[in-house]
């Protein structure tokens, strides 16, 4: 991904990245500023696992502020709710069965920043997704996956 290139995610994934980052910022920061102030009152800060620990964790907090904060300045908001389409497209929740093993998959396409397979939340960018995009129910897709080609067929779609 580029510099400044938008990233498309739901309304429910932006929400979740702002609350992750309030939580940061008003909940982990200040604790963790805490937890350096206590242990710099231990003394010898050279030998001082406390407060290496609680440095550690605050250059980890302060990089993930940075990224949620470039993330959400840089966020095309999809409302899914209003996209009328019979086509696949960013937002969708599909059903597919795989036509070798006759197992059946439903997944919704979100963004790279919200995905979580095990919760059904497949990344845009993952090869079964861009496979998808713009076909309907009833077409079938080849797939390069890891395991080699797969073929799938559309069972159904809708747009939450």
């Amino acid at each position: 991904m580029t510099v400044n290139q938008m990233i498309p995610m739901t309304l429910c994934g932006y929400r979740k990245l702002q609350d992750e980052l309030r939580n940061l910022k008003n909940n982990e920061r200040p604790a963790v500023i805490e937890a350096i102030a206590v242990a710099r009152e231990l003394g010898d800060l050279s030998e001082n696992a406390e407060y290496h620990s609680a440095k550690e964790k605050q250059s980890v907090i302060e990089a993930r502020i940075r990224i949620l904060e470039d993330r959400l300045s840089r966020a095309s908001v999809i409302d899914t709710s209003k996209i009328k389409s019979d086509c696949v497209k960013f937002g969708a929740s599909v059903q597919i069965v795989d036509d070798d093993t006759g197992d059946i998959s439903k997944f919704r396409i979100v963004g790279s920043d919200e995905a979580d397979i095990k919760a059904g939340l497949m990344p845009v960018t993952a090869p079964v997704a861009k496979a998808l995009i713009g076909k309907k129910v009833d077409d079938s897709v080849s797939v390069n996956v890891p395991s080699g080609m797969k073929s799938y067929t559309i069972l159904s779609l809708q747009y939450e």
